[in-house]
């Protein structure tokens, strides 16, 4: 699984390179994109300190990325939102981490099913905190 879905498949590289930053970056981008946020919410969404996600979005307003707003609700602080160029950028990578690995093309119907099943109950099966289960053994049915 980790072959196919970090060295085949990507995405977070071929997002940096085609967009030219880095990834953290454009997670804050593409939150941004939903809608205008104030910076200190940004920085709890992205789970990092405010001194960084000021770098972050200052990277981005140069780049015309993002624009700094008044936040009607409190004066102290401003609110960031995508511009125009922003929101073709979050669209373009929305698109590239969409894009399935190209191995998954060729997977028949019954195949892709059966992925698109376990994919699902992995997403919302609560995480159990614990200890991991034992792997199935070598050649098992589990095995991919």
């Amino acid at each position: 699984m980790h072959e196919l879905l970090v060295l085949h498949g990507d995405r977070r590289q071929r997002v940096t390179e085609a967009l030219g930053m880095s990834f953290f970056r454009i997670k804050a981008l593409r939150r941004v994109a939903r809608g205008p946020i104030a910076l200190r919410d940004l920085a709890g969404e992205l789970l990092t300190d405010r001194p960084y996600t000021t770098l972050v979005v200052d990277d981005l307003a140069e780049r015309g990325l993002v624009e700094r707003l008044p936040n009607p609700s409190d004066r102290r602080s401003k609110l960031v939102r995508a511009t125009e160029a922003g929101l073709a950028a979050a669209a373009e990578a929305e698109h590239i981490l969409g894009t399935p690995p190209p191995a998954m093309y060729g997977l028949p119907p019954g195949d892709l099913a059966a992925l698109d099943r376990i994919v699902d109950r992995i997403l919302t099966e609560p995480a159990d905190e614990g200890e991991p289960p034992s792997p199935p053994p070598s050649g098992g049915p589990g095995e991919l």
